[in-house]
Formats: structure tokens, C-alpha cells, sequence
């Protein structure tokens, strides 16, 4: 019997020993207070730089998203043209474009040296207005009759950065220097008697690009119809953000007023000629700073006196557009000779792309947030918006909605917006206005009237062809007012 007891008693003993370790164990593994507090900065180290970086890099993710849909969408590539022959519609995702133009846009490497864009000369039917950027958008030229070929056309040769080799008769081209290997470009055809649409895509084929070094028998350019293909080419606010910065940064040199913040980089995964593979802890910091900075560039759009100022203040609630200060005048290079304008370049390339070179007076445009009442526009209410007999664009006025969410079109709508062109399939009032209505569903016999929402949204008034400079002081727009 002692026998059994002592061999239970020793039994036991064990069993509290192995318990015991296992718990010291336990106690030896969890991170120690100190380190704890080493993660915590450290993640919120990269949450402040990850929302600095989206910031920063707007202008850059923006552009570099068409090219990611030419070649997702469309099986295109850099150095091909995309073109249009009917205007763009809600599936076809840009920031703030219009619904009345068929573009021709498209991006071009310079990662193999001096490249030339060959831009038409102006015809009886169609002429061009447009630039070509740097890979942050800052506009390097116009083009067409408002650009240096002055309508003539020409030869754009774009020599790349560093390059020092002579160029044999170069007063043969219009010679553009860029700072970055990626461009892209934006042209928007006007059209005259009696010019179609379809005029406007066949003008866009007669685009070439093609190196330099093959001048003397270029290859044919490649051309590429998204006129009914979806084309997703707005930034998207996940994950996809920071591939956006990498890959920006891996297709360009660094320019020595960026390299600071590519410093900064680093700690999301980001770095010159690294494979980008950042850890759960950088996925989780990246998401988080970039839902602050797409908040804060929110605040930028919407708040008077940032990017957008009233134009009828006290009256209404409709915005003109307040680029920062000199900006305009120098060609939208959102630089000093002593800091980059982050938050103005921002707040701009949050909700528009292509800015010209030359800005000119031939369009004129409102944004609208907020109804009669001073209240944001709902996507689950309905407005009506009375536009005047009076309106004065000489050629032309255009009211489009854009989602609030994307900046772009609301992707699938039946229609993005209506304009005085479609004076034949709109009802008119009396007294030669018009009444448009904006909702989820349209009002009982306003469907000819009506543009559809179904989520939160604002708006673009264009005026093409204002009457005057200053016709902002003998008339103004309403609010919309909400019907229900």
C-alpha cells in the first residue's frame, strides 16, 4: 500500500511540475512591455507616412491608372493611342471628365529614348485642344491651334531625362523635355461643320507615336477603340493605392524634389528596384492612412476657400474652382523655387487630370455640393435644378453628375447628364428654361429631364463659350431644390 501511495504521490508531483513549466512558458513568450510600445510606434509611424504618401503621390496614382486600364481593359499598351467615336458614358471611369467629347488619350515610355508624337494639323472638320504631362501631371505642352503647333501639327519629339545625345536637324520637331520616362496625354477634339463624333475617332487614327530612333520607317501605331468597352481608369482608395506609388516609382527616375519623400517609402515596402511584397502590419498601416488622407483631400474639395471658393456668395451654393495662387499663370507645375504644393496639387488632382499648359476662357465651370437648404447632395433624395432661358454660353451649357465617392461617372447609370444640345429630346418650359431633375428614379413624365443618382453625388455646370469674362455679375444659377 505505501508502495501505491508513493507511486501516485510522485505521479502527482510530476503532473504539477509539467503544469508549471508550461504556464513559466506561457509567461516567457508574450511581448514584453517595452517591445509592445517599439510595434505601436512603429505602426503608427506607418500610418502617418502612409497617409503623407497618398497625399503626395495623387497626381502620379491618377495618371499611372491609365495606363493600367489601357492595358487590363483594353490589351493596349504605352505608346498606343485610345480614341472614341460616340463621347465617353458611365462606363468608362475618369475624374470629372464630360459626356459630350470623344477623346483621344493615351500614355508613352520614354524608357527606350526620345519618343515622337505626331499630332495632325486642324482640319475644315475637326481640330485638337490638349496637353502632354510628366508622369505627375505636370503639363509639358499643349497642343493644336491653342498649343505650339498653333493648329499646324507637328512632330513632338520628347527627349527623356539625362539624355545628351545630339539631335540631327532639330529644328525639324517641337522639342519637349521631360523629367520623368512616363507620360500621358489628353486630347479633346472640337468639331466644326457639321462634324460627327465618329469624324472625331477617325481624326484621333491619324495620331502617331513611335521612338525616335525609327523615325525613318516607324512602325504603325497602335490604335484602340473603347468606345463601348469599359475602361476603369479612376484611382481606387485600397490596397491597389500603393501598388499605384510603386509602380510610379519604379517606371521613373527619382527627381531630387521627390526624394524625401521616396525616403519615407521605405517603411511601407517600397523602395527603388525592389520587388514591392509589404507585411499584413504595412497592408493594415497603408489602409489606415489612406482612409485619413482620402478624408482630408475630401475636406480640401468641399470646404470653401480651398479648391473651390463660392461664386455667388450669400446667395447660392455653387463653386467656382480656385486653383492655388499662380498656378494658372505658370502652367499648373504645383512648385516653387522652395517647396512643392502638396496640398493644392492634391486637392486638384483629387477630382480633375490633364490640366492645360495655357489655361483658357472657352469653358466655364460650376460645382455644386449642396442644395437650397446649405444641405450636402443625397443620392436617395430628388432635386430639381432650373437652368435659365438666359444662360449664357455661346455655344452650348452641360450639367453632369459625378459619383462623390470615385469623382467619376456613377458607374452603369443609363445616362451621366443632359446639355442644351439635346434641346430636341428635352421638355421646355414657358419662359424657355429648363427644369432637371436629379434622383434614383425619375419624376412621373420627367424622364426626358431627369438624370439618374441612386448614391451620393455632385455636380459640373459647364458653360462652353462663356458671353463674357464676367457674366457671373449680371446672372447666376439656382440651387437645386430637394422635391422630396
Amino acid at each position: 500500500m505505501k508502495v501505491y501511495l508513493v507511486k501516485y504521490l510522485s505521479l502527482f508531483l510530476l503532473f504539477l511540475l509539467m503544469v508549471s513549466c508550461q504556464n513559466n512558458s506561457k509567461k516567457e513568450n508574450p511581448v514584453v512591455p517595452e517591445q509592445k510600445k517599439e510595434l505601436d510606434i512603429e505602426y503608427q509611424i506607418m500610418v502617418q507616412r502612409a497617409s503623407q504618401s497618398a497625399i503626395w503621390a495623387m497626381p502620379a496614382v491618377a495618371l499611372i491608372d491609365f495606363v493600367k486600364a489601357t492595358k487590363r481593359d483594353l490589351g493596349g499598351d504605352l505608346n498606343d493611342v485610345v480614341y472614341l467615336t460616340k463621347p465617353l458614358n458611365s462606363t468608362h471611369g475618369f475624374l470629372t471628365a464630360n459626356d459630350v467629347t470623344a477623346y483621344g488619350w493615351g500614355s508613352i515610355s520614354l524608357a527606350d529614348g526620345p519618343m515622337i508624337i505626331e499630332v495632325p494639323a486642324a482640319t475644315d472638320k475637326v481640330s485638337y485642344f490638349g496637353s502632354i504631362l510628366n508622369a505627375w501631371q505636370q503639363p509639358i505642352e499643349d497642343i493644336g491651334p491653342a498649343g505650339a503647333d498653333k493648329g499646324k501639327g507637328g512632330k513632338y519629339l520628347i527627349i527623356p531625362p539625362g539624355y545628351t545625345n545630339p539631335i540631327p536637324n532639330i529644328e525639324n520637331y517641337i522639342v519637349l523635355y521631360s523629367d520623368t520616362n512616363q507620360l500621358g496625354f489628353s486630347f479633346r477634339p472640337r468639331l466644326y461643320n457639321g462634324a460627327t463624333d465618329e469624324d472625331a475617332g477617325a481624326y484621333a487614327q491619324t495620331i502617331k507615336i513611335y521612338k525616335f530612333s525609327e523615325e525613318k520607317n516607324p512602325p504603325a501605331t497602335n490604335y484602340l477603340d473603347a468606345t463601348n468597352k469599359p475602361y476603369g481608369g479612376l484611382p481606387v482608395y485600397d490596397y491597389t493605392f500603393f501598388q499605384d506609388i510603386n509602380d510610379v516609382i519604379q517606371a521613373n527616375p527619382i527627381r531630387t524634389q521627390d526624394k524625401a519623400m521616396v525616403g519615407i517609402l521605405k517603411s511601407l515596402g517600397i523602395e527603388k528596384g525592389k520587388e514591392f511584397n509589404p507585411t499584413d502590419m504595412q497592408k493594415k498601416a497603408m489602409q489606415e492612412g489612406l482612409d485619413m488622407a482620402y478624408d482630408y483631400m475630401t475636406y480640401l474639395f468641399t470646404t470653401p476657400g480651398k479648391v473651390i471658393i463660392p461664386l455667388w456668395e450669400g446667395k447660392n451654393n455653387w463653386y467656382a474652382w480656385n486653383f492655388t495662387k499662380g498656378q494658372p499663370q505658370l502652367g499648373f507645375p504645383y512648385e516653387t523655387e522652395d517647396e512643392i504644393l502638396i496640398d493644392g496639387r492634391a486637392g486638384a488632382y483629387f477630382y480633375i487630370t490633364y490640366l492645360p499648359k495655357y489655361l483658357g476662357g472657352g469653358t466655364f465651370y460650376l460645382t455644386g455640393f449642396r442644395d437650397s437648404r446649405g444641405e450636402m447632395y443625397k443620392g436617395t433624395d430628388t432635386y430639381k435644378l432650373n437652368v435659365p432661358a438666359d444662360t449664357p454660353a455661346k455655344d452650348f451649357w452641360s450639367v453632369i453628375v459625378y459619383s462623390m465617392e470615385t469623382k467619376g461617372f456613377i458607374y452603369d447609370a443609363e445616362k451621366v447628364g443632359l446639355s442644351s444640345r439635346q434641346k430636341d429630346i428635352m421638355q421646355l418650359n414657358e419662359d424657355g428654361s429648363y427644369d432637371i431633375y436629379f434622383g434614383p428614379k425619375a419624376p412621373k413624365g420627367k424622364e426626358s429631364n431627369w438624370i439618374p443618382t441612386g448614391e451620393d453625388f455632385f455636380l459640373l455646370f459647364r458653360l462652353y463659350g462663356p458671353t463674357t469674362k464676367d457674366f457671373y455679375k449680371t446672372w447666376s444659377l439656382g440651387d437645386l431644390e430637394k422635391i422630396n
